[in-house]
């Protein structure tokens, strides 16, 4: 596998895995705990992922011709919850994350070498995706901890359970090591 493919494929990989978690997340809150706030000063579950979903059809649509920042993307209206159904969020969600699958997957070596623009600042091609995958992950990793408390003495956990680390190990060590 050449440097690109291995970029490539790395890149992906990591954002599957955070949309997967933040939708295992998700999957164990209720419909009003989508939308409730910690306080005042939070956002709640719906509102993070209209805006994770906003800013990834910006940033992905037309990547590499068009500037990230969307003339037409109303950033401020993606911290208003305006989803009637759990449904409609869950769709807008998936058109974000296909518009980042759709543009990362069409991507070629000679890509790399190319400038992009948000908000009109050149970024490097590899810049700007470790831009979107740091953005994105920062926002699944809020997701995670409300839905953790949204979801109370019923939350499942999504990683090795406190207490399990080596019990984890001992089931797991080596499975991926070539030779055993």
């Amino acid at each position: 596998m050449n440097q690109f493919d291995l970029f490539l494929s790395a890149t992906i990989n990591t954002f599957e895995a955070n949309k997967k978690m933040a939708e295992r997340a998700v999957a164990q809150v209720s419909d009003e705990g989508l939308r409730t706030s910690l306080d005042e000063h939070t956002n709640s579950i719906a509102v993070i992922m209209k805006h994770v979903a906003g800013n990834l059809i910006s940033r992905w649509t037309d990547f590499l011709t068009t500037d990230g920042e969307k003339p037409d993307r109303n950033r401020d209206d993606e911290f208003v919850d305006s989803f009637a159904t759990r449904e409609e969020l869950l769709a807008y969600w998936e058109r974000g994350w296909s518009n980042l699958f759709d543009s990362l997957n069409s991507l070629t070596p000679d890509d790399l070498e190319k400038t992009v623009y948000i908000r009109g600042d050149a970024h490097t091609v590899p810049l700007a995706i470790q831009r979107s995958l740091g953005h994105t992950c920062y926002h699944v990793g809020q997701i995670i901890q409300v839905a953790r408390i949204q979801a109370g003495d019923e939350w499942n956990t999504l990683t090795v359970p406190r207490g399990q680390s080596e019990q984890f190990n001992k089931e797991r060590w080596g499975k991926g090591t070539p030779g055993k």
